[in-house]
């Protein structure tokens, strides 16, 4: 079974392998969005916009709407980890939403109903950081590479 389990693992492509992590990662935060004590101000979560008072680590402003689209981002990450071509573009278009995201929390106000995100600084330096990082995984792990030669290879 360890053999299986290691060959499995080492089909797999480094694009995939940071594709899964990233989901991994997302749904992980999607869950603890839901964890009293680990989000403060549980008592507080809404379901979406900019008047959720919930914190995730007590830094990062939360809705269910916000825990719900970290789940959905995870799963889709997972799944599209299983190819190479899958991870590049989870990773390169899921960076590029997180780029939109971030001039987005920089345009509106954050006590905007347009904010129905909800988003706020520590938010915002986070998808800079999720957009600039999940992009340069996607180049950088495939640079001078078809996906399609590193997926049978």
């Amino acid at each position: 079974m360890t053999t299986l389990h290691t060959s499995s693992t080492a089909a797999r492509t480094n694009v995939q392998n940071a594709a899964l992590a990233v989901g991994a990662v997302f749904l992980l935060v999607g869950v603890l969005g839901f964890v009293p004590g680990i989000t403060s101000n549980y008592d507080q979560l809404q379901f979406a916009g900019h008047h959720s008072e919930a914190m995730l680590l007590g830094l990062f402003q939360v809705s269910a709407l916000h825990n719900i689209v970290h789940l959905l981002f995870g799963a889709v990450g997972l799944l599209l980890a299983r190819s190479a071509t899958g991870a590049r573009s989870f990773l390169l278009y899921g960076g590029a939403v997180y780029l939109v995201l971030f001039v987005y929390g920089l345009v509106f106000d954050q006590e905007s109903a347009a904010n129905f995100v909800p988003l706020n600084g520590f938010d915002n330096g986070l998808h800079l950081l999720l957009g600039v990082g999940m992009i340069a995984l996607a180049l950088i792990l495939t640079r001078g590479r078809s996906t399609h030669a590193k997926a049978h290879a």
